[in-house]
């Protein structure tokens, strides 16, 4: 029943912009702390960004801050990230995760959508 998608992946030169979105249904998205991770091709999987349930804290990996921006809509039950001055190395599947802030251990993975940013 419990539905996250990813969307906005693709092919981007680098310096440009892309920005993904992950809605999620079947769930109370304002009691789920949403988070974008990434995983590179023989990179272990690491955090990007996450947001609190309302919205007001978010936290960066080092290599994204100033570049990258975490936002949701919980009227639309979407969580957005808007990425900048894209580098090859970000280049990576990129992954929603929701988390049940009421529960430990409660967590939701989308499937992941691809991110390549080269000439």
């Amino acid at each position: 029943q419990v539905q996250v998608v990813e969307s906005g992946g693709g092919l981007v030169q680098p310096g440009g912009p892309l920005r993904l979105s992950c809605a999620a249904s079947g769930l109370t998205f304002r009691w789920y702390r949403m988070s974008w991770y990434r995983q590179a091709p023989g990179k272990e999987r690491e955090l990007v960004a996450d947001i609190s349930g309302a919205g007001g804290d978010t936290n960066y990996a080092d290599s994204v801050k100033g570049r990258f921006t975490i936002s949701r809509d919980n009227d639309k039950n979407t969580v957005y990230l808007q990425m900048n001055s894209l580098k090859p190395e970000d280049t990576a599947v990129y992954y929603c995760n929701a988390a049940y802030m009421l529960s430990r251990g409660t967590v939701y993975w989308g499937k992941g959508t691809l991110v390549t940013v080269s000439s």
